[in-house]
């Protein structure tokens, strides 16, 4: 096995896709700068892969990223055999510790570069999305949560017995990165205990996929979406969390919604549901930054936040 290490190198890149080579393949590595999670590499030899390889066992993860490719693998092959959504093949995934001592994924490289990079039509670009979100999120379950086979909680029979666990979880993990007072764990679990009769209602499970932003949008020069991804952090459940996110990362434009094809619920319930889902989403940054990035200030800058928004929203 090979010993633990900090840094993943070019060489120990070439080494851990040695097996799935010819002998006379001579591997060109690029890192990959996009993507925050994982360490990412360009895979040229004679094929065109690309390897996202995870953080070590022992960072710090939010509560559902332990082992979170786990997942991604089956999420790629529902979306290929079921739907549009332009993702990549998956060629392996590797949790051995083997090669390098990180689980990894080697997957076919999709044409086109994320958002982020290029001059695009954005209104084409997402009405487009809006169109591979409506068809993901056709795509239901019997259960709620992140149920993949990382399983990070047990599968629940409605979705605010799922919600209710997942903030509840999102609070342990704020608490441990030394965020959150026993005080304060205590008032937000109190928040959303006081509210939980609103998410007691008759929603489809539906497949979110949680992380769409500027980097997870590939396209080409005519402005077609070619891949959407970063599938790890799907989750199965309500709809609106997975407009919180869109609406934070500015993809919830007029466009987007053309293309997903229905007018947005503005009912009272639904947008005090959207307060904790926004909530939800940013006080996952202050475990990313404190216990990932070691940023102290930037995770007391997203603490802040939540605390402005809970005084201001009404909810309190």
């Amino acid at each position: 096995m090979t010993p633990p290490s900090d840094e993943v190198t070019q060489e120990s890149v070439i080494r851990t896709v040695a097996g799935l080579l010819s002998e006379d393949d001579q591997p060109e590595v690029v890192p990959i700068s996009t993507g925050k999670f994982n360490t990412s590499f360009f895979i040229s030899a004679g094929v065109e892969w690309v390897i996202p390889i995870a953080p070590p066992q022992n960072a710090v993860f939010i509560f559902y990223e332990h082992d979170v490719m786990l997942q991604e693998t089956g999420i790629h092959r529902l979306l290929l055999e079921k739907i549009s959504v332009p993702v990549a093949p998956i060629i392996t995934y590797d949790d051995s510790l083997q090669h390098i001592d990180r689980d990894f994924i080697v997957m076919e490289r999709l044409l086109g570069r994320p958002i982020s990079d290029v001059s695009c039509n954005c209104a084409r670009v997402l009405e487009q999305v809006g169109d591979f979100l409506r068809q993901t999120h056709s795509q239901t379950a019997d259960t709620y949560g992140y149920i993949g086979e990382h399983r990070p909680m047990e599968p629940q029979n409605r979705w605010v017995d799922a919600f209710h666990t997942m903030w509840n979880r999102l609070i342990d993990g704020i608490v441990d990165v030394g965020h959150y007072s026993e005080s304060e764990s205590a008032m937000f679990r109190d928040l959303l205990d006081r509210h939980l009769t609103l998410f007691d209602c008759d929603i489809h499970s539906s497949l979110l996929h949680m992380d769409v932003w500027a980097e997870n949008i590939l396209v080409d020069d005519n402005n077609t979406v070619t891949g959407l991804v970063d599938w790890d952090r799907a989750l199965w459940g309500d709809p609106d969390i997975e407009f919180a996110v869109l609406d934070y990362c500015g993809i919830s434009e007029p466009a987007f919604w053309n293309g997903y094809g229905t007018v947005r619920d503005t009912s009272t319930e639904v947008r005090v549901r959207q307060v904790f889902y926004l909530l939800y989403e940013l006080q996952k940054y202050i475990i990313i930054r404190q216990g990932c990035g070691n940023d102290s200030t930037r995770a007391r800058q997203y603490k802040q936040q939540v605390f402005d928004i809970f005084s201001n929203s009404g909810t309190r």
